[in-house]
């Protein structure tokens, strides 16, 4: 039975949580949209709207473009609309289009050249990876960089380590074709492929040695909230208090690692996918807004830093996820101007309703999956131990 004091715990721990998943989902939202928005503008197509949310207006403005700038009720997304599109999915108006003026069409999304369209379609997810580079390299730049080599200190017997010959001192140079440059890289890749064969070139005295090795499929779970399977091969790193190398990198150097930073979760996030397809991952890790909400939480409980490693993190994946060739997202939209591109001309107006009502479809299919993986959060929220 849940006591009052509880709920009134339960009740604070929810409105910090979703205090910061907003806070979180905003700022990402609103760079994915910038992106759209700026791009159109420098083609020349009119804005008509620029919308935080979904459903009924809260506020907003116009500005001197004849743009309105809104916050809507529901803040789970948003959307640039166009003077000739029918809704904030981008569909064309075909009767205000044919009602258009000589001067308006020059105006007009869905008469620019193809080449435009694509760019300012494609500019949202750009803004997204973008944002994340900066964001990661503000880190580097102001926390500078702290990496230990990939030193194996401990083989534990009966691993898949021993098993594969690795040995006290190994230095991981490469795995599965990647470089390795410090342990924390060596983790991501080892942990990223549970019951997966990789293979690990190792520096052993003078010697250069390949040693293949299968992950051990883990149950994890980490500080900020996160859980789920990753590979485990047995070895343990243990720096000593000169373990550590500190660089504190130039302008320039922040940037690249900021671009290496967002490269290397783009690898993550797409091997992930790869597995869940051929079964080496299970699903459970896609998680909907209640999860994002949980993470969002716990990483602002940790602190500053880890809520806005957060953000990049989640920006990366919401340009990666608009990326997909699923007619409502950005990337289906790519995908039959591709088609255009090959056709001479644009798909026929059911074929776009037929693909946008199939995309719909495939879009609250995975929400819904996403809300059922998340009824485990709420169950611990509710202290219920439901599995």
């Amino acid at each position: 039975m849940i006591t009052l004091a509880t709920l009134m715990t339960l009740l604070t721990s929810v409105t910090f949580y979703l205090a910061s998943f907003l806070a979180v989902l905003l700022v990402i939202v609103f760079i994915h949209e910038l992106g759209h928005f700026l791009v159109a503008r420098w083609c020349g197509v009119k804005v008509a709207a620029f919308s935080i949310g979904f459903g009924k207006e809260v506020c907003g403005f116009y500005d001197r473009h004849g743009t309105r700038w809104r916050l809507a009720r529901i803040p789970l997304g948003g959307y640039v609309k166009f003077m000739d599109d029918a809704n904030g999915a981008s569909m064309p108006d075909q009767q205000a289009m044919a009602e258009m003026t000589a001067e308006e069409r020059t105006s007009s999304f869905h008469n620019k050249p193809l080449w435009q369209r694509a760019l300012v379609v494609g500019a949202g997810p750009i803004a997204n990876f973008i944002f994340a580079i900066i964001v990661f390299a503000l880190l580097f730049a102001f926390l500078g960089q702290r990496t230990t080599t990939a030193r194996v200190d401990e083989v534990v017997e009966g691993m898949p380590a021993a098993a594969a010959g690795f040995q006290k001192g190994d230095i991981i140079r490469e795995i599965g074709g990647r470089n390795v440059d410090s342990y924390n890289t060596a983790f991501r890749l080892i942990s990223s492929s549970p019951g997966r064969e990789i293979s690990v070139i190792v520096e052993r005295g003078d010697l250069l040695l390949t040693l293949n090795v299968t992950p051990e499929p883990t149950e994890v779970h980490d500080r900020i909230g996160g859980n789920g399977t990753r590979g485990v091969i047995g070895i343990r790193h243990i720096p000593g208090p000169d373990g550590y190398t500190y660089n504190q990198p130039g302008p320039l150097e922040a940037v690249w690692l900021g671009a290496k930073e967002t490269e290397s979760i783009l690898s993550l996030t797409l091997g992930y996918i790869g597995d869940v397809i051929v079964g080496y991952q299970k699903p459970d890790q896609l998680g909907g807004v209640i999860r994002i909400a949980d993470v969002s939480g716990k990483a602002a409980e940790v602190g500053v830093v880890a809520l806005i490693y957060l953000i990049a993190v989640l920006s990366i994946s919401v340009g990666l996820m608009n990326l997909f060739p699923v007619p409502l997202l950005d990337g289906g939209h790519l995908l039959f101007y591709a088609i255009e591109g090959v056709r001479g001309k644009p798909l026929s107006k059911a074929t776009q309703e037929a693909g946008f009502k199939v995309g719909l479809v495939l879009v609250i299919s995975l929400m819904v999956f996403a809300m059922w993986n998340d009824r485990v959060v709420v169950a611990r929220w509710l202290d219920l131990g439901l599995q």
